[in-house]
């Protein structure tokens, strides 16, 4: 969430990721997508977030696009924590891209396939 007078959200490597972002998604809401309803994009939302994963703040992988009715719904606007649909999201990238799901965001049903726990994160 972009946080009033964020500078870091000026940065010119931002500004190209989050262009490239709302091109490769081509300025449609990636999450209202999947259920067929088409709607345009202007916020491009980290789905691991850039605070606690600033590793991932510029990977395209890490990026989505969203309408900001739809971003507002993947975060706690008083905590900024994410929101169930926010770990969702999470999930569902770490199993696209076979990555381990962080222990803070698993739900019931990942814990059951889980093999393992290291170092905060699940293995299937």
């Amino acid at each position: 969430m972009r946080m009033e007078n964020d500078p870091w959200y000026d940065q010119p490597k931002w500004r190209r990721v989050r262009l490239s972002a709302l091109r490769r998604d081509k300025y449609m809401d990636q999450e209202t997508k999947r259920y067929g309803i088409p709607k345009a994009a202007e916020i491009v939302h980290h789905i691991f977030p850039k605070n606690e994963y600033p590793q991932y703040a510029f990977e395209l992988w890490n990026l989505i696009s969203l309408s900001r009715k739809t971003h507002n719904e993947m975060h706690d606007r008083e905590t900024d924590e994410l929101t169930e649909k926010g770990r969702d999201l999470l999930r569902r990238t770490c199993r696209k891209r076979n990555m381990p799901i962080p222990s803070k965001y698993m739900d019931e049903k990942s814990r059951g396939r889980a093999k393992t726990i290291r170092d905060g994160y699940y293995y299937d």
